[in-house]
């Protein structure tokens, strides 16, 4: 497992070790131990989700807030998605930047997204089926989201806007100087 950093503060990206052969592949997908040692991070996970997505799904920008706000490792098992993480930790060096990474079932690449960080994901093939674990269990009155398409965070999808299929909460979201996520 290889950790490399991200532009954003405390946010990572994980690589697997792949060992293939005739047979097929093999990897760790996930080892508590290595991640702490590697980040200096706890990395201890409560709750697995899994969502399958057809092109054109725009999920986010979501997060957890206060006693029950999540970190998330999320990975791709099936398909192609763009992920993307926002610093919203007002504290934070890198406040209300954000970053994008392509997660595949071929790179099997996963990205670490810290609390305090909005979240979310487009779907840029037939279909994907995505993995989140996270670190404190999910609790509906602590629901927070920032708009899609805010202006200030001028975030990149890789959808053309017509493409995009929404939640009605994802196309009502707050938007980032709001603060009200």
């Amino acid at each position: 497992m290889k950790i490399k950093k991200t532009p954003l503060k405390d946010c990572y990206i994980i690589e697997p070790t792949i060992f293939e052969d005739e047979r097929g592949y093999f990897f760790e997908k996930y080892n508590e131990k290595k991640f702490e040692e590697l980040t200096g991070m706890n990395g201890h996970f409560v709750q697995d989700n899994i969502s399958k997505s057809s092109y054109g799904v725009l999920r986010g920008l979501h997060l957890q807030k206060g006693e029950h706000a999540q970190a998330k490792l999320v990975s791709c098992l099936e398909g192609k998605v763009w992920d993307v993480a926002v610093d919203l930790r007002e504290d934070s060096p890198t406040f209300g930047k954000w970053f994008g990474i392509e997660l595949t079932e071929e790179n099997k690449l996963q990205l670490y997204v810290p609390r305090g960080f909005g979240h979310g994901f487009s779907v840029i093939s037939d279909h994907a089926v995505f993995a989140y674990k996270c670190d404190n269990f999910y609790n509906k009155e602590s629901e927070g989201s920032v708009k899609y398409n805010d202006e200030d965070l001028k975030i990149d999808w890789k959808l053309k806007e017509e493409e995009m299929i929404l939640s009605e909460k994802d196309e009502n979201s707050p938007t980032f100087k709001d603060k009200n996520y």
